[in-house]
């Protein structure tokens, strides 16, 4: 259940590994895993298979396809009797999350089975139908993150449509949503703005899980491919719920052992910040966002920032279920490897409350009423990516006047409610 003092940001999580962890030399104890939700790669195996017995099986995944006794997916697939498992496709960071961050991923064979690996990561992220064209279904499990730009959700849906094209059914094996099922925010992607980092028109945190949100761009017509301009098309597709997860469930609620889906999302934490600070760390040399830190997504900071001053004008708005702590460090990675800066983490101490997205545009509004002088907008190279993450123009045009919350959350909002009443239609789970 969603805790009402949720109040762990990716800094206390980290606190919290340490004070429990084992004696040196001891290995870290997986989570208790009585009651812990069964993920869809369970149920599937639980049930023999059905679906894919007598097909050739292609399977797109990555690290975080695991069962909850961390059994890489491919491994369970493969070495299941009644499964041919013929092909793997490697999403960003690759099938076995040997990629980091913007790197292409190569085709090649994959060491440990020895199968074919077509990359969905370089100058294909489409497959073509010569990469098809020994498969009769194909099988995608990966861990999302309920946010909108994150990548992974493109690949299933330019993965849906090449299979619809081809006649290829598609076989999704469910898993949760870390930011639970209820939390809905942000516009949809407008026209123009389709890419890779938001191909459907679907609000910035979609409150769905994969299973679910396969559905829902299935049938109501959102798989229209990376423009956004082609024709929808809809494909053959199976859903492989999860036992035991209901909507009100966080991450931790399901008892599930995380697995970093990605380098810079290396905690269930980690997972909520990348809302929260994700778009204004789109302007990569105005505030770092704990990326190249040990709190990716979990800080705002800059060498020019008196961490005090901006902890004290945050906490004057007074956002709902949101607080901050002042914080000094020095990254070890990226363009200020070695510089200390100042600033805030933040920390939900009321989930259900908060509006993840909006963290960091109050970040940005205090940052600018204390240094007018780094206006993130004047002159950056990033306007263009800016908009496209937030799916419009209209943030950078209202927000980069005065850098005001308030001339952009009504308009920010404007669809959640609409969305809310479409998605219910596919829901899974209660």
């Amino acid at each position: 259940m969603i805790q009402k003092k949720f109040h762990l940001s990716v800094g206390a999580f980290l606190l919290a590994v340490l004070a429990g962890m084992p004696a040196f030399g001891q290995p870290y104890a997986l989570p208790d895993l009585h009651g812990a939700v069964r993920p869809g790669i369970e149920v599937l195996e639980s049930r023999g298979f059905p679906g894919l017995a007598g097909k050739r099986v292609g399977l797109v995944t990555n690290p975080s396809g695991v069962d909850r006794q961390l059994r890489s997916t491919i491994d369970i697939l493969y070495a299941a009797p009644e499964v041919n498992l013929v092909a793997l496709y490697g999403p960003e960071h690759g099938v076995r999350g040997d990629v980091y961050a913007g790197g292409a991923v190569s085709d090649g064979r994959d060491p440990r089975t020895g199968l074919p690996v077509h990359s969905l990561y370089g100058k294909t992220r489409k497959p073509s139908p010569e990469m098809l064209r020994d498969v009769d279904i194909m099988v995608y499990d990966i861990q999302d993150v309920g946010t909108r730009s994150y990548t992974f959700i493109s690949t299933l849906g330019l993965v849906m449509r090449a299979c619809a094209e081809e006649g290829i059914e598609v076989m999704v094996l469910d898993r949760p949503n870390p930011l639970g099922g209820n939390k809905v925010e942000g516009c949809c992607v407008e026209p123009g703005f389709h890419s890779f980092v938001g191909e459907f028109s679907i609000p910035y945190v979609y409150g769905l899980t994969v299973g679910e949100l396969a559905v829902l761009i299935n049938e109501e017509g959102l798989n229209r491919g990376e423009t956004g301009d082609e024709k929808p098309l809809s494909c053959r597709l199976t859903v492989i719920p999860m036992e035991g997860w209901t909507r009100d469930m966080t991450y931790r609620d399901t008892r599930l052992p995380w697995i970093l889906p990605s380098p810079n999302i290396p905690s269930m934490e980690s997972a909520v910040g990348y809302p929260s600070a994700g778009i204004a760390g789109e302007f990569q040399d105005y505030l770092n966002i704990g990326v190249g830190y040990t709190l990716p997504f979990g800080t705002f900071a800059a060498a020019w920032i008196d961490a005090d001053a901006l902890k004290e004008r945050l906490d004057s708005y007074r956002i709902p279920g949101t607080a901050f702590r002042t914080i000094h460090y020095k990254p070890i990675s990226g363009s200020a490897s070695g510089v200390l800066l100042h600033g805030v983490q933040y920390f939900y101490t009321d989930y259900e409350a908060a509006t993840l997205t909006l963290t960091q545009f109050y970040v940005m509004q205090a940052v600018q009423e204390l240094y007018p002088e780094h206006n993130p907008f004047a002159g950056s190279k990033r306007l263009r990516m800016f908009d496209i993450v937030c799916g419009t123009d209209y943030v950078r045009e209202s927000f980069g006047k005065r850098l005001k919350v308030t001339d952009i959350e009504t308009y920010w909002s404007k669809d959640v409610e609409d969305f809310r009443r479409l998605s219910r239609k596919y829901y899974l789970y209660r």
